[in-house]
């Protein structure tokens, strides 16, 4: 148990604390950049991955019940709007979660009782950005959501 922990931890954070998150956020990004499944989801982002490996781990610090810095630092945390602008379906869907799995199964969350619920969570939130449907078209929400940026 790491010093300072409580013995029972109630939050993935209690276990993971700040170290824990930016060790999860950091092999998440490892593995995006070198599993050949995570290609595609890669290409999405910029070249340089500094930005969005702290936007991440201030995102799921807070959301993991650390603290909650990210909307005053960034604004909105509207995850499905952020990820609008992408083409995403199912095969970029479970590629996000390859990454984010693997990630888990490396940190101290991996023999936690908390895993299996993170997991989900982790799963319905990547389902929360999928643009695309079954047969690839844009769902209509999210061609909303296009035609306000585009407007706007």
């Amino acid at each position: 148990m790491l010093r300072g922990m409580p013995e029972n931890p109630q939050t993935p954070y209690q276990i993971l604390g700040d170290e824990g998150v930016r060790a999860l956020v950091d092999d998440f990004y490892d593995r995006m950049d070198t599993l050949p499944e995570a290609r595609r989801i890669r290409e999405m982002h910029d070249v340089d991955l500094s930005e969005i490996r702290e936007r991440l781990y201030i995102f799921i610090r807070g959301w993991m019940g650390g603290p909650a810095e990210y909307a005053a630092r960034y604004g909105s945390a509207n995850i499905p709007s952020l990820h609008a602008p992408f083409d995403i379906g199912v095969e970029e869907r479970e590629a996000w979660l390859l990454c984010m799995e693997q990630a888990l199964d490396q940190s101290a969350l991996a023999t936690s009782p908390l895993r299996e619920r993170v997991s989900t969570l982790f799963r319905r939130m990547a389902e929360m950005c999928e643009t695309l449907d079954e047969s690839g078209q844009l769902k209509p929400h999210f061609a909303s959501i296009r035609a306000e940026m585009a407007a706007g």
